[in-house]
Parts: structure tokens; C-alpha cells; sequence
């Protein structure tokens, strides 16, 4: 495929490439953010769980509209526009470390993230082939993995020189990113809609709810993502003023600097799950890899939560960080699965608007039940509020466990099996 004045380069080392870089900058500009808004914009419990309410507000609002362009349009320009977008969040929130200006930051990042999201799923299942995307994404979490440690360290080096400084460098690097990318990025199997209008956006977004509304994969994993919005918020947006109102960070040689120990953390847990990843891909391949891995994911579910309830309930540091690198490690196992899993069973012509959809629904919970939480939190505690999170997620096992295989996995499972 010859494209004038852009010279593209293999679809999978496009992605790597383009998702790696975004891992590298996402953990620059986020591993001390909270740190930031805790110690430098002096962000109160509530103001926090509302910056993250504002921001996931705004992902409600634009997933679907920026999904429907993706799929009438061009997902890798989609993904292009969201990198732009995001980097001028980050930089707003760098710039004026005050509420409102943070959250006018986190509305901006919100926006360019729905145009990520989904996009870069839909363009690299269609470039590569539904049945080589699974293990593309396993490989991708691991570089995940390994270039959020290089991150963490950046960040780390840069927050302790300034707290802005890693927001910074990270939203210049976003802008940059897209600007490389624009020049290497292919999409050679994505046919644009000629005069696409209303009329056609509409029919792709009916064909979305088609999905969703029907009994299956879709529809349960949009039930999952509701569960996991509901309780997500707290534990996202409040761990760090957690660890930093309930316990004195260690002394090391006289330091007790922020900026480090929560850089150490990062590492720490990166490195856990990265460890946890590669295990489980040498010793459980078969059942990462399966078609329908029902099973699986309800365990991890049930691992996620008890590390969200240790960390409400436990009372000294070291246990309390250990709880989160273990819900981390499990987490970091199931999102390649479950992202695989969910593009497996969508229809190529609207992937990126019924991916959006089960985004929205992520946001849909986090608006729902971040506010709630937040003022849980403040009227008793984190740890009640971050319990309750845990309550919250647990179902979404349940739901993993109830989940039968339908369509395409019939064939490899089971016949006459419905779905939930």
C-alpha cells in the first residue's frame, strides 16, 4: 500500500509501538498525579472523587459520538486526534494546579480518551484478524508492563525536581506521539462511509445497541463494566490520600519525600504484575488463551476485590500496599483477556462504537458511584467507602461465572448453551 508523504509500517509493530508509547507517557504523566493534587492543589477527598466524576462525565458523553466517527470515518485518525487531545489535558492541569483548572484539564483528557477509546482495538482487530488478536494483546500488556517501570522511574526523577514537571513532559510527548505516528501509522482493512451522514451514524450506533441488548457476551460485559465503574472511582481517586492520611511513608537515609516512596510503589507494583503476567502466560497459556475463559475471569474478579478489601481493612503500610499489587497483578492478567475476549465477539462495521459502548458503561458507574462514595468518605472514612467499592465489584464474578458460550464459541464448546 503506497501512501504520499507517510511511509507505514507493519500493522502489529505499529500498534506495539503506538500503544507502548502511550503506556511510557500515561505513566510519566499519572504515577505522582494524585501526589500533585493532594500536596500542590491541596484537593480535598471530595474534590478529587469530583474531578474524577467530571472527567468520567465527559467520557459518558462523547464515547459514542467519537466511537461512531471511528467506524464511519478512520479509526487510526481517531486514535491520532485522541493523543493530540489528551496531551493538551494533561498540560492544562499541569499549568494551573487549582480545582477548576484541573478539572477543565480532566474534561479536555476525557474527550481526547473517548477518541482512543475503542478506536485502537477496532483498527488493530481488523488490520491483524480477530483470531491473531489475542495473543497481540497479551504481548502488548507485558510492554505495557515493562515500559510503565521505565515510567515510573521518569517520573519519579522528573516529580522529584517539580510535581508539574512529569505532567509536563508527558503532554508535550502525547503531542508528539501523534504527530509520528500520523507519518507511520497504516489502516490498510478499513473501508471510510462515501457521504456518511446522520442517517448512517445512526445505523451503526443501532447495530451497537443491537448488540448490547442482546443475550451473550456483549451484554454481560457491559453489566461487568457497569459494576466495575460503580466501584473503581473510590479506590483510583482516593488510595493515594489513603496512604498518605493513615500512615508515615518510611524514613530512608532521612528521606521522607513523596515524590519517592509513591515512585517506588509504582515500581513495585509494575514490576509484581509484570512477574504475574508472564507467569501466567508459562504456566496457565491453555486457559489465557481460551475462547470462552468464563472461569478464569471470575477468579480474577474475586482476587481484584479481596485486594480491594484488604487495602480498606488492613492497618499498616506494607500489608495495606501489598493488597493493591496483588488487585494490580490481577487486573493486569485479566485486561488482556477480557479485551480480547469482548473484540472476539463484535461485528467488525461498528467494533469501535460497541467497544464506546462498553466504555460508556464504565463511565455510566463511575459517575454513578463516584460521588456516592466520595461522600462516604468524607462523612466516615476511606477505608468504609473503599469497602463498599469492594462489595460493589464482587458480583461482576457471578456474572463472569454465568457467562455461556454463544455464536462463534458455540462451535468450540458445548451446543445449545444460551447465554445470560
Amino acid at each position: 500500500m503506497t501512501i504520499i508523504g507517510r511511509h507505514p509500517i507493519r500493522p502489529a509493530t505499529a500498534y506495539l509501538w503506538f500503544e507502548g508509547s502511550w503506556s511510557l507517557l500515561h505513566r510519566v504523566a499519572f504515577t505522582l498525579l494524585l501526589v500533585y493534587q493532594v500536596q500542590t492543589a491541596h484537593l480535598s477527598p471530595l474534590e478529587l472523587i469530583v474531578v474524577g466524576t467530571v472527567m468520567e462525565a465527559t467520557c459518558f458523553l462523547a464515547e459514542v459520538p467519537t466511537g461512531i466517527v471511528a467506524d464511519l470515518y478512520s479509526r487510526r485518525l481517531s486514535a491520532l486526534a485522541g493523543a493530540l487531545v489528551v496531551g493538551a489535558g494533561i498540560l492544562v492541569q499541569a499549568a494551573f494546579p487549582a480545582f477548576w483548572p484541573i478539572v477543565l484539564g480532566n474534561i479536555i483528557w476525557g474527550i481526547g480518551y473517548t477518541f482512543i477509546s475503542g478506536a485502537v482495538d477496532a483498527w488493530i482487530t481488523d488490520e491483524v484478524g480477530p483470531d491473531a488478536v489475542q495473543p497481540l494483546f497479551v504481548r502488548f500488556e507485558q510492554q505495557h508492563l515493562a515500559l510503565t517501570i521505565v515510567g515510573v522511574v521518569l517520573a519519579g526523577a522528573l516529580g522529584h525536581v517539580d510535581l508539574r514537571l512529569p505532567m509536563l513532559v508527558a503532554g508535550l510527548g502525547y503531542v508528539l506521539l501523534a504527530l509520528v505516528m500520523s507519518q507511520l501509522m497504516p489502516e490498510h482493512n478499513f473501508t471510510r462511509t462515501p457521504h456518511a451522514g446522520f442517517a448512517h451514524m445512526g445505523r451503526i450506533l443501532r447495530d451497537g445497541l443491537n448488540a448490547a441488548r442482546r443475550p451473550g457476551v456483549v451484554r454481560s460485559f457491559l453489566v461487568i463494566a457497569v459494576l466495575t465503574g460503580l466501584s473503581s472511582e473510590v479506590f483510583d481517586r482516593l488510595w493515594t490520600a489513603r496512604v498518605l492520611a493513615s500512615f508515615q511513608l518510611p524514613d530512608l537515609f532521612g528521606i521522607r519525600d513523596p515524590a519517592l516512596w509513591f515512585t517506588v510503589f509504582a515500581l513495585i507494583s509494575t514490576a509484581l504484575a509484570l512477574i504475574a503476567n508472564l507467569a501466567a502466560n508459562r504456566f496457565a497459556a491453555d486457559r489465557i488463551n481460551a475462547v470462552h475463559p468464563a472461569g478464569l475471569m471470575a477468579t480474577l474478579v474475586l482476587v481484584q476485590a479481596a485486594g480491594y478489601a484488604g487495602f480498606a481493612l488492613l492497618g499498616s503500610l506494607w500489608p495495606v500496599l501489598a493488597a493493591m499489587w496483588v488487585r494490580d497483578a490481577a487486573r493486569s492478567i485479566a485486561t488482556p483477556i477480557s479485551n480480547a475476549w469482548l473484540n472476539r465477539n463484535v461485528e467488525s462495521h461498528a467494533r469501535a462504537t460497541t467497544l464506546s459502548l462498553a466504555a460508556q458503561a464504565d463511565a455510566i458507574g463511575q459517575v454513578a458511584g463516584g460521588p456516592p462514595l466520595g461522600l462516604l468518605a468524607t462523612r466516615t472514612s476511606i477505608p468504609v467507602a473503599m469497602l463498599a467499592g469492594a462489595v460493589i465489584f464482587t458480583p461482576a464474578a457471578w456474572v463472569f461465572a454465568r457467562l455461556r458460550p454463544n455464536g462463534s464459541e458455540a462451535a468450540v464448546h458445548k451446543p445449545g448453551v444460551t447465554s445470560v
